[in-house]
């Protein structure tokens, strides 16, 4: 923590006087060279070099029918990985792990038995109607036998916001019943947490995580629409059917027994049971750390049908000139939801924009880091993860067993379905406040003439659904950003307002194809952005900082 001070200190020291857009001393510092580790001097040729003709010839090849629609473990994944190796070593970049680009991924792929009901106080609820339960622990039966509930309020343990739901009580052996996402978000004007933008504490996959560090036999969260952006509907079938995982050295034993949602109405009914209204009981929970008794207990039997695979990251350097050890970490994730045989008519998801996007934009970028006369003072790692569809699996893999240490990681930058939308006025930043990375960004941006600006809907939590964020759980800080919503002139704004319906209908449907009507115009000025990141972060002896109000630190 003392080094870790000592670097953001020396930041401020740096600082070049711009305005800043963020929290603390946050400015970019100044070039940062040694006689050893000279500039490139032919930094705007490179950065100009990065073409919307290189990007599409990327995206229309990834993206191709050749390709399979890209599924873990298939032959998409065979033809993706040599094609981006092929494409890194032309750029000059060495093989990331040892002598290998390839980092293996042990994948789990879990599917509960639908011929399940939970037993909840007095009720008995239907699989997908009134609740969704499953587990990840590598049995093929986990039973939860009248066990006792207790209502946890957010279920949320956060030391910086003073917060603890489980200081009070012991959950060992107990189910808890938690609400969705975190305090801030139907009290802004209290001063908790962060109002109306979620954190990680509001996240399921972190009340998860809680409950089992605490001990707890099962958690259910209820579900409710607006604090959890999605409807019920979104729940029943996400949760249901084959769930992906990685393979665990405990085999899973670390987790609850059973993990999973219960509805609004369920939950009602529940508590009326003891004699409580949820409403009320809610309405305490938002006040202040709470914990309640219900008097009830739960029971259900979870049956699992297991399967195992295996799928790779490609990772590959260009080694730094001075401080090789340090590295700057740039993620994209090649895969995508690959070929269902079932469908007539086409059947291949081609995952163009979601993320064959993000993919050519680091193969891109990979060959003007390349180019450069001379290399970075740090090193440049580009990470292409796999199975970010299945739950951010390869970056989390990645993350829990790093081949560049942790401790070593200056940064990690993520690129995720780009816009393709046309050209922006602004750079919407994802989780903008959480990192002294912003202003890199917006030093970059400046040169662009474009202005950083905050994504759309913070409460939904988009900082928690991409790959960085493997990075930001072990402290590593991590941005996320990408063209924003003010188009650059009237004729891309008709553009985008007609391209939009379809990018958004073709989410994670076969219908997600590269078009030759595609504007990449902002996919390539954001390439060109966040390559300007990279190299500046890459270039100076500067560790950025996470913001105070942040729930990441390093470690």
């Amino acid at each position: 923590m003392g080094m870790h001070t000592n670097k953001r200190a020396l930041h401020c020291i740096l600082a070049l006087g711009l305005m800043s857009t963020i929290a603390g001393c946050s400015k970019a510092p100044k070039d940062n060279y040694t006689a050893s580790s000279p500039k490139a001097t032919n930094f705007d040729a490179v950065y100009n070099s990065i073409s919307e003709e290189q990007l599409k010839t990327h995206i229309e090849t990834l993206a191709s029918d050749e390709f399979g629609g890209r599924l873990p473990t298939t032959e998409g994944e065979e033809k993706t990985v040599k094609y981006l190796i092929d494409n890194l070593k032309s750029a000059g970049f060495t093989p990331g792990n040892g002598d290998s680009f390839l980092q293996n991924v042990e994948l789990m792929q879990i599917t509960a038995d639908a011929d399940m009901s939970l037993t909840l106080g007095e009720q008995t609820l239907a699989y997908k109607e009134g609740m969704v339960a499953g587990s990840k622990r590598e049995q093929t039966e986990i039973t939860l036998n009248n066990s006792e509930v207790v209502f946890l309020g957010f279920g949320v343990n956060a030391p910086e916001y003073d917060w603890n739901d489980y200081a009070n009580v012991d959950v060992k052996g107990k189910t808890v019943i938690v609400l969705v996402n975190d305090p801030g978000f139907e009290n802004p004007d209290s001063g908790k947490f962060q109002g109306k933008t979620m954190t990680y504490y509001g996240r399921w996959s972190y009340k998860y995580e809680e409950a089992s560090r605490q001990g707890a036999e099962a958690i259910f969260i209820v579900h409710e629409t607006a604090p959890a952006s999605y409807g019920w509907s979104v729940v029943a079938n996400s949760w249901s059917g084959p769930q992906y995982g990685l393979v665990s050295q405990d085999a899973g034993a670390s987790r609850v027994a059973i993990e999973g949602w219960i509805s609004r109405e369920a939950a009602v009914t529940l508590f009326e049971e003891a004699g409580l209204s949820f409403d009320d009981e809610k309405a305490k929970a938002l006040q202040g750390p709470y914990t309640q008794a219900l008097n009830a207990s739960a029971s259900v039997t979870v049956k699992n049908s297991i399967e195992k695979s295996e799928s790779d990251n490609v990772i590959a350097t260009l080694p730094g000139s001075t401080s090789p050890d340090e590295h700057i970490i740039y993620t994209a994730h090649w895969d995508h939801l690959g070929t269902d045989a079932t469908k007539d008519g086409d059947h291949i998801y081609n995952g163009a924009h979601d993320n064959a996007t993000g993919t050519a934009a680091l193969l891109s970028m990979a060959k003007s880091f390349g180019n450069l006369d001379f290399a970075p003072k740090r090193s440049v790692t580009m990470l292409f993860v796999t199975a970010e569809e299945q739950g951010l699996l390869g970056s989390k893999y990645y993350a829990d067993y790093p081949i560049v240490p942790l401790e070593k990681t200056v940064a990690n930058i993520n690129l995720d379905a780009m816009n393709v939308l046309g050209r922006t006025k602004d750079v919407a930043v994802i989780g903008k406040g959480k990192s002294e990375l912003e202003a890199y960004l917006t030093t970059a941006a400046e040169k662009q003439g474009r202005i950083i600006t905050q994504e759309d809907r913070p409460e939904a939590g988009y900082y928690y659904r991409s790959d960085h964020f493997s990075f930001a759980k072990q402290g590593v800080p991590a941005l996320y950003a990408k063209g924003g919503n003010q188009p650059i002139d009237d004729e891309t704004a008709a553009y985008r307002k007609r391209m939009n319906v379809i990018v958004t209908g073709c989410y994670h449907q076969v219908c997600d194809q590269f078009r030759d009507n595609w504007d990449i115009g902002g996919i390539h000025e954001d390439t060109q952005l966040l390559f300007d990141v990279g190299y500046m972060l890459a270039n100076t002896d500067v560790w950025p900082a996470w913001n105070a109000s942040s729930e990441f630190q390093r470690k």
